[in-house]
């Protein structure tokens, strides 16, 4: 089951207190797409400039990510640069040039609007319901957001939830959005406006699911080292359709799996800065740390 997803391409300058690089391949579109490229075939849609490498189109290309939907236009990729302090579950923002992304609409190529599964990366919710409403009747819509897009696009946001079935945001923009300080309650009022399932991305202390009246939770993988969270929750959302791609079920226990899978690859991506890490990861790789993952949860009833 192939998989459109839609997000920035970019290029980063990120610096933690564990290092630094300059114009490395990012954007919310990259990440999700290389990470779902690892469960099943991708199509990528985007833009850059015609300052953007043709080795980084190569690599995605080696992950099963085709590139066609990827605009190349005059002028310059859009560009992030941010840094991250010993609290490395926010950045802050030091500059975001939009360049060729500015007033940018996304085109779905014609092969790609039978796909059953969409992830509308973080992106501008207008962009967003643009590239939603050229597919024809994709069988799970799954979007991303972010604080900006709530501070300034609530209302095109709110129309953008009642056309999606899965939402993926972290626990400030949950906050945010409903005014509610319970992740309990804004998870079932944000699904009341249409997302069967709801998904609160919590950093370094996991990640909740909200479906079907029921909640799963799961925790932030041990790391002892994290380098460079840029792009982990576009990683964890390109696992996580990734997974229910592969799968081709939708129900509780695919759910509940996907935002496993989802947290593992978020837990490889910030071991090292930009893709550096999942260029670099094996299949065996993932399904040892799934394992890692049940051992680490798993506990024994009492006997009754």
């Amino acid at each position: 089951m192939a998989i459109v997803v839609f997000g920035t391409v970019a290029l980063d300058t990120v610096k933690t207190p564990f290092g630094e690089r300059q114009d490395v391949l990012g954007g919310s579109g990259t990440y999700a797409s290389y990470s779902a490229g690892f469960f099943t075939e991708v199509g990528l849609v985007g833009i850059v400039g015609d300052d953007f490498s043709e080795e980084h189109l190569k690599m995605l290309r080696q992950r099963h990510v085709d590139t066609t939907g990827v605009e190349v236009a005059p002028g310059k990729t859009f560009r992030w640069k941010g840094l991250y302090e010993y609290d490395m579950n926010e950045a802050k923002t030091i500059e975001t040039q939009l360049n060729t992304l500015d007033k940018y609409m996304p085109k779905i190529p014609d092969t790609y609007r039978d796909y059953e599964y969409i992830l509308l990366a973080n992106n501008d919710p207008d962009m967003q319901v643009h590239a939603l409403e050229q597919m024809h009747q994709p069988r799970l819509v799954i979007c991303d957001t972010m604080n900006l897009w709530i501070d300034i696009k609530k209302s095109e946001l709110k129309r953008l939830l009642g056309m999606v079935d899965v939402i993926i945001l972290n626990d400030g923009e949950a906050r945010q959005y409903t005014g509610q300080p319970s992740l309990v309650k804004a998870a079932s009022m944000i699904s009341a406006e249409g997302p069967k399932s709801v998904i609160i991305k919590k950093g370094e202390h996991g990640a909740l699911l909200y479906s079907d009246g029921r909640f799963f939770a799961v925790p932030g993988f041990p790391l002892e080292e994290i380098h460079d969270p840029t792009g982990a929750g576009d990683t964890f959302a390109g696992g996580f359709v990734g997974y229910l791609a592969k799968n081709g079920r939708l129900t509780q226990e695919t759910l509940r799996r996907a935002v496993v899978y989802g947290s593992v690859m978020a837990s490889f991506n910030v071991e090292k800065f930009s893709l550096e890490r999942l260029i670099t990861l094996t299949e065996a790789d993932i399904k040892n740390r799934y394992d890692d993952f049940v051992r680490l949860t798993h506990f024994e009833l009492p006997q009754p």
